[in-house]
């Protein structure tokens, strides 16, 4: 008797697991979140310990974009005097106050110029994504007022739980973007406001002058839109082609 309903049990568990995992299959691709990690080849050189994050249609690195040369091969200048920094028309990166120790969390600081530079920042399979690219992204987190939150690492430096200074408003990282405030370097090659902002270029130019950005806040759940100066210093997100 028991050898004939045991194999009918075995082989209903098997059904019924399937079909849990289906659903949470399902589930996931329903809410359009989910995590894999990276390689260790090109790609994670370029953000070492990144994952891939799917949000909704797309696909991101988890890290901010680390890499010293382009895609081809050449190198990216990296640029600590000030002065050479603020009369750049070309790509160069730097850390932040040129302190390698920041850059080991936070990753690399990049001009416009290396994000459109023709030899390709991004890794091969990735690439920097486009101002509506971004806007992709903050649409299906509902919109520019709320992206903000669900996008940041959580935590606070003063509760030694995170990197971002206090409040840290509405930060859940709920989407596994692990957004960090790596702060910026500005056209004069002065460095502000780690802990308190991340920037992120797009590969969309204004003018000839200017690109678009974003960042989030450590006072508010925005995802802000904006231009600045090709000149600026902003940490870099690649997005999977």
């Amino acid at each position: 008797m028991f050898k004939t309903i045991l194999p009918v049990l075995l082989v209903l568990m098997a059904v019924s697991c399937k079909k849990e995992n289906s659903a949470l299959q399902s589930s996931s691709l329903k809410n359009g979140l989910s995590t894999t990690a990276l390689s260790t080849d090109a790609e994670g050189v370029a953000a070492p310990g990144a994952g891939l994050i799917r949000i909704g249609t797309q696909r991101w690195m988890t890290k901010n974009l680390s890499v010293t040369r382009y895609r081809n091969g050449d190198k990216i200048p990296q640029v600590k005097d000030s002065a050479e920094w603020a009369s750049l028309t070309t790509g160069a990166w730097c850390y932040y106050k040129n302190d390698a120790v920041t850059g080991a969390t936070y990753g690399k600081l990049y001009n416009w110029y290396a994000v459109n530079d023709i030899r390709g920042l991004a890794p091969t399979g990735f690439h920097i994504p486009s101002d509506a690219e971004w806007t992709t992204l903050s649409t299906f987190l509902g919109g520019d007022l709320l992206a903000g939150g669900k996008m940041k690492s959580t935590g606070t430096i003063e509760a030694v739980t995170g990197l971002w200074y206090s409040p840290n408003t509405d930060a859940t990282n709920s989407t596994g973007f692990t957004g960090l405030p790596g702060g910026y370097r500005n056209n004069n090659a002065v460095f502000y406001y780690i802990g308190y902002n991340g920037y992120w270029w797009s590969s969309t130019d204004e003018n000839s002058i200017y690109a678009y950005y974003r960042n989030v806040s450590y006072d508010n759940d925005d995802l802000f839109r904006a231009y600045q100066y090709k000149s600026y210093g902003f940490s870099v997100r690649c997005v999977k082609d």
